[in-house]
């Protein structure tokens, strides 16, 4: 488990790194502790970063802001930055996920090992990771969470029909919800997505509906 290394993170605390990697399914095989603490604690961790490196370095609105910072704070940006890092062989999940470690999973790792970093050696060394592997992201201006509920709106507005986003599933413990939506225009469900707010659930079944470059009559 030395993939941080090459970042110049050498984690003391083992056990915890190995919390880190350990998704729920397997904790409930091996009664262990999971990840799911260290990515609510991750969570936080990157949030801070992300807003104080915006905060100090562009010259946005506080609306533009935080339209930003949720585009590098989404799943799909957290699973990008687990392919720099590389620590997906570690992940511990049960023997039923084994074929299924899934994007979320990924991205909820990734949570969990800035909050395992945060906790062994401090904000500074999380700081470190950050600057290595998002900043680049975000210098680079990578687009991960679209507004892709604009793009939809606009093509339906164009064939005058209906839209509605209409949550239907929320799962998990309060500080760790999952959010299940889906997109429907003219009673026809065209897209579904999820996410960790009903926003991110919303941009996601959007995208899935403009994806298949739905016919809109």
């Amino acid at each position: 488990m030395d993939f941080l290394e090459k970042f110049g993170i050498k984690i003391k605390d083992k056990n915890l790194l190995l919390k880190a990697l350990t998704h729920s399914s397997y904790s409930n095989e091996h009664d262990c502790e999971n990840y799911e603490r260290l990515e609510f604690l991750g969570d936080a961790v990157l949030q801070i970063l992300v807003s104080d490196y915006l905060y100090k370095n562009l010259d946005l609105s506080e609306g533009d802001m935080s339209k930003t910072r949720a585009s590098y704070v989404c799943e799909s940006a957290c699973a990008k930055y687990a392919d720099e890092i590389n620590y997906k062989p570690y992940i511990r999940v049960g023997h039923g996920q084994i074929n299924n470690i899934n994007e979320t999973i990924v991205a909820d790792v990734f949570e969990s090992i800035m909050g395992c970093i945060y906790l062994d050696q401090g904000l500074e060394t999380a700081r470190k990771l950050f600057n290595q592997v998002i900043v680049p992201c975000i210098k680079n201006h990578d687009i991960f969470l679209g507004d892709y509920k604009s793009r939809l709106q606009e093509l339906v507005q164009t064939t005058k029909s209906s839209l509605e986003y209409h949550l239907v599933g929320e799962s998990g413990p309060a500080h760790d919800k999952r959010f299940d939506v889906e997109v429907v225009i003219d009673n026809i469900v065209y897209g579904r997505g999820s996410g960790k707010s009903k926003k991110e659930a919303e941009q996601k079944a959007a995208k899935d509906a403009y994806n298949k470059q739905a016919k809109i009559r």
